[in-house]
């Protein structure tokens, strides 16, 4: 199923591309900027903007702060993933603090899924 854009979305997409979180920011500029599949930032998917998105591997790449682990906020990540998952979406979520205290190990599992998904073994 192709993936649906809510173009409305567009100014506040464009606004958090400019207002990146600094785990966010890390992450764009030390690892998936220069990755060699294209990778883009703050995406629209469906009425959801996701932080990043590798449409060749189907994968959504999320970095949640502590908004995300309150009760509401968890119960919206998993409705919201479940959604994504219907596009064939695999949604992979990392927290700020992991971006921030486990940086490698936070790229090699991006990579790694990013392989496996694509089904090309570097």
């Amino acid at each position: 199923m192709p993936v649906k854009k809510n173009n409305q979305m567009l100014p506040r997409a464009r606004e958090l591309r400019r207002e990146m979180t600094p785990q966010e920011r890390k992450l764009w500029y030390l690892f998936l900027r220069t990755y060699p599949v294209k990778i883009y930032k703050q995406r629209i998917i469906e009425s959801f903007i996701v932080d990043f998105y590798c449409a060749s591997a189907k994968l959504v790449i999320e970095v949640d702060g502590s908004q995300h682990y309150t009760e509401s906020g968890m119960q919206y990540d998993q409705e919201r993933s479940q959604i994504l998952a219907g596009y064939g979406l695999q949604v992979l979520r990392f927290t700020n603090r992991e971006v921030d205290t486990q940086f490698s190990r936070v790229c090699d599992t991006i990579h790694r899924v990013i392989e496996t998904r694509r089904g090309d073994p570097r």
